[in-house]
């Protein structure tokens, strides 16, 4: 590995986990504490807020009512998007050098259940399809509401585990009022005043033609881009204002956008691990899940790193030189800006693709097979890794659950986690939770690569990497990633309709037995721990929390890696 990428990757760890602690702490206050950071000012509009809503914050919802009240409010925020963005012309101040035009009802249909539900895949090039009015109307509310009730429900799930007979999860509308109001929006502000003291434009401005140097006629968008481009990290969103994402340079200026964009991805999921720490009184367990996200984040790391900076072996043979040199940075650079390298390329990567955020600064398409197969991995495991806003947290308990139940069979006794009993009822929605994934995927893999439709989108690539990039299409949707392989034509009817299933299956389908689990545990009681409880606080746990993730993962997902980067990358080297 490259020394200067070590000291990036390692400096990056390092600030994530000096966060961890404070930021969980400020977690557990906003959501299981009385009172909190800015309760002087931002509690008299909480209040104003449940007063106009009608709202009774004191009245708290079991499992089915939370889950009832989520997906409404996601059924109304996409049905919200979906008008904005057929009539999005009406909110265009005239100008000669841009007239967006709606969205055609599939295309409109699939961004707004993207956005809807954090997924931002984008079948389309915002800076020549969107308006301002859906940019920030549509957009980027939808990075805030989309974003707060993916906390909603981690903070929900959490309260589950740790609640002893009470079968209630909290208040939905609380939730999602204080993750607005307390963690996104005032970090957002803040963000978004970071970026633009870089240099990311943020106004109203018409775009503007301009002659380069050459001669030639180039138009340059502008618009409020930095108060999408902070938020779409901080809500793991990542659909981007521009076609190219976090590799513009209005969107992502300077390496230190970039490290700051990767920590808003990173830190509230990674620091919902010291909040469950907190609240369970199990800190060193909370501080076990971190540690297992933080070495398979290091691991993902130093595999795409070693895969890009090696480079493509067939160039040896033409006589390219791959080494990096003085005058070269050597590696597989196509497809990664210059300003980035690979050591900022593959740390974006690795991040993004471990977090629900599809927010990307090279294109993954030009990866090596076994960089861009580690991203791949990382969205099929289903974001245990961080993972989303709120959505990593019920991620990797599933898989601890898991671990736990294999544990209980080795020592012959029944399941528990942290007091609460393993029955048959919370394992099978535990299963029912680990095969919908695979289920989706590889069914709608299998059904693009079977049809005219499906195989119409190749229009770049076939072979292995053509089929990498429609598996990626289905994997990203389904783990509501939303970063792709770009040599995949994905904007027609059909990809819209397929991934638009993905996207609201690996959002509402994982939730729902994630919420289900959720009320069972609270409403069962303490048991105490005895002799023979499986410790979850020691490193043998949390190898068999890691075994449980790379078996799971590669049961399910095995021979669909073989059939793409893995043979590509044996072809590579005949």
């Amino acid at each position: 590995m490259n020394p200067w990428n070590i000291v990036q990757y390692g400096v990056f760890l390092l600030v994530l986990m000096a966060l961890v602690k404070p930021v969980g702490g400020y977690l557990t206050r906003v959501f299981f504490q009385q009172t909190a950071p800015l309760d002087g000012v931002l509690g008299p509009v909480e209040r104003a807020l449940y007063r106009l809503c009608g709202v009774d914050p004191k009245r708290e919802m079991g499992w089915k009512m939370y889950t009832l009240a989520f997906l409404l409010f996601s059924f109304a925020g996409t049905l919200l998007l979906y008008v904005i963005l057929r009539i999005q012309p009406l909110g265009q101040p005239p100008d000669p050098a841009f007239q967006p035009a709606p969205l055609s009802p599939d295309l409109a249909m699939n961004t707004a259940i993207s956005f809807a539900t954090t997924t931002t895949w984008q079948a389309y090039s915002g800076e020549s399809s969107m308006s301002y009015l859906s940019q920030m109307v549509g957009l980027a509310a939808q990075n805030f509401l989309a974003g707060a009730a993916g906390l909603s429900i981690g903070v929900a799930f959490i309260r589950g585990i740790v609640r002893q007979r009470s079968g209630a999860l909290g208040n939905f509308w609380v939730d999602i009022t204080r993750s607005i109001l307390w963690v996104l929006l005032p970090i957002s502000l803040i963000g978004a005043l970071f970026l633009v003291w870089q240099g990311v434009p943020q106004n109203w401005h018409p775009y503007v033609a301009v002659t380069t140097l050459q001669g030639a006629q180039q138009t340059l968008a502008q618009g409020p881009v930095a108060a999408l481009e902070f938020i779409k990290n901080l809500g793991t969103n990542g659909g981007g204002f521009f076609n190219a994402n976090g590799a513009h340079p209005y969107a992502n200026p300077t390496p230190l956008t970039n490290v700051v964009g990767m920590l808003a991805i990173a830190v509230l999921p990674a620091a919902l691990t010291y909040t469950f720490g907190q609240v369970s009184g199990q800190q060193r367990h909370g501080w076990l899940l971190f540690i297992v996200m933080a070495l398979l984040f290091c691991a993902g790391l130093w595999i795409c790193d070693r895969a890009e900076q090696a480079g493509n072996p067939r160039f040896v043979s033409l006589g390219i030189e791959q080494t990096a040199l003085q005058t070269q940075p050597g590696g597989n650079m196509e497809g990664k800006e210059l300003r980035f390298g690979i050591g900022q390329s593959v740390l974006t990567s690795i991040t993004t693709s471990n977090g629900a955020t599809g927010s990307v600064n090279a294109m993954h398409d030009s990866y090596t097979p076994i960089g861009g197969g580690v991203t791949i991995f990382n969205m099929l495991l289903g974001e245990p890794i961080f993972g989303g806003l709120g959505t990593g947290i019920y991620s990797i308990i599933m898989y601890v659950l898991i671990a736990v139940f294999l544990g209980g069979l080795m020592i012959g006794r029944t399941p528990e986690y942290l007091g609460k009993t393993l029955n048959p009822t919370e394992m099978r929605l535990v299963a029912l939770y680990t095969i919908i994934g695979p289920m989706f995927v590889l069914t709608l893999t299998a059904l693009a690569l079977s049809t005219k439709a499906g195989v119409a989108g190749l229009t770049t690539n076939t072979g292995p990497h053509g089929f990498s990039e429609v598996l990626v299409a289905y994997a990203t949707t389904m783990a509501n990633n939303g970063q792709s392989f770009a040599g995949l034509s994905a904007n027609s009817a059909f990809y819209n309709i397929t991934t638009a299933i993905a996207m609201t299956a690996g959002r509402y389908w994982l939730a729902i037995p994630a919420l289900a689990l959720a009320g069972r545990f609270a409403a069962q009681g303490h048991r105490v721990a005895s002799s023979g409880t499986l410790p979850t606080d020691t490193p043998l746990f949390g190898g068999l929390v890691v075994a449980a993730m790379l078996i799971i993962g590669g049961l399910s997902y095995f021979p669909a890696l073989a059939m793409g980067p893995i043979v590509e990358h044996l072809l590579l080297h005949p």
